[in-house]
């Protein structure tokens, strides 16, 4: 699929009315800290382009999931990481974006680094 994009939060675009999760990533909430930055972040990195999307077999709450790309080859997961504004999600990547992240990213994103462990509230010290 592609397409000009519409940007919903950190991890989810629409191209061509089909809402699309990007694979193997997890941005935080927009009501949590750092997650409109990282929706304007990902505008930022859309805006005028056309995104291709390599849809993946699996749903994510009926959003198609897909590595979706700049022209330039260049992948929106892996810049939201690299930028410290997403979280490799294991789970879903196999671990492919982990290297990518700033040192400080975890603590930072504790929400987003919470839910995919499954605890609510950061540990004491976290």
């Amino acid at each position: 699929m592609r397409g000009q994009c519409w940007v919903i939060d950190g991890d989810t675009i629409v191209i061509n009315k089909q809402h699309i999760r990007l694979a193997g990533i997890d941005a935080p909430e927009l009501d949590h800290p750092w997650g409109q930055r990282s929706k304007w972040a990902l505008v930022q990195m859309c805006k005028g382009q056309m995104i291709t999307a390599r849809i993946r077999p699996e749903l994510s709450y009926d959003r198609l999931v897909a590595e979706c790309y700049l022209p330039d080859g260049s992948d929106l997961a892996a810049e939201l990481v690299r930028c410290g504004l997403a979280l490799d999600w294991p789970k879903f990547s196999g671990g492919k974006y982990r290297h990518l992240e700033p040192v400080d990213a975890r603590r930072k994103l504790w929400r987003a680094a919470g839910r995919q462990s499954g605890r609510i509230f950061p540990p004491p010290g976290f």
